[in-house]
């Protein structure tokens, strides 16, 4: 895979984006950003993937809200408006993992500025993150169709947690030209476990 630059999406939340993200720096020897976090400032996902990747590079967040709630209700309950104009790529050499917050259609004002609407201006490969549970297939195929119908196609699945076959291999038979990789189910995550996983995923990537 030629690209060095990804927007990390997920079917919803603790789906693992965070954990895909981290994998994805070690395998890359990338930075990392989340342009918006809400809530959990002293534990973010930007700290976490520092935790766990000590090499990696750290853009910080252009938002930070106090409220762990979808973006479009913090901001308006901590008096802060976020417009498109807000998000910027940042300039950087080389590799650059984004994560978005929650799934594609999460809100980021209430006026209706979407994450999808980032992917779409950013113009950068997507990466969807799914977690096997009750519901995730119907969540997979309408975050797919609802890539598809801005004309992007993910350029890779991630499945992570308990392997489910039969729901991998109906999402495979609905969409066999998306590629997909799988991060498997570790109940203690680790700096180990992460610079096995990004091992396998450079390797994967080549």
């Amino acid at each position: 895979m030629k690209y060095k630059q990804f927007f990390i999406t997920g079917i919803g939340t603790e789906v693992g984006k965070t954990i895909v993200s981290a994998v994805f720096c070690k395998a890359l020897e990338s930075y990392y950003w989340k342009p918006i976090q809400a809530g959990d400032l002293d534990q973010s996902d930007s700290i976490k993937v520092k935790n766990l990747v000590k090499t990696v590079n750290i853009i910080p967040e252009i938002v930070r809200l106090q409220t762990p709630a979808s973006p479009h209700f913090s901001a308006e309950k901590e008096g802060i408006f976020i417009t498109e104009k807000d998000f910027n790529l940042p300039k950087i050499k080389g590799a650059l993992i984004i994560e978005g917050a929650g799934g594609l259609m999460v809100p980021i004002n209430k006026e209706g500025f979407l994450f999808i609407d980032l992917i779409i201006k950013w113009k950068l490969p997507v990466i969807l993150v799914v977690k096997h549970y009750l519901g995730s297939i119907n969540h997979s195929l309408l975050s797919i169709e609802v890539l598809k119908s801005k004309n992007i196609t993910p350029k890779l699945i991630v499945f992570t947690g308990e392997k489910n076959l039969s729901s991998e291999q109906i999402i495979h038979r609905l969409h066999p030209n998306i590629p997909s990789y799988s991060i498997p189910f570790c109940s203690q995550i680790d700096n180990y476990f992460i610079e096995n996983e990004g091992e396998k995923l450079k390797q994967f990537l080549i």
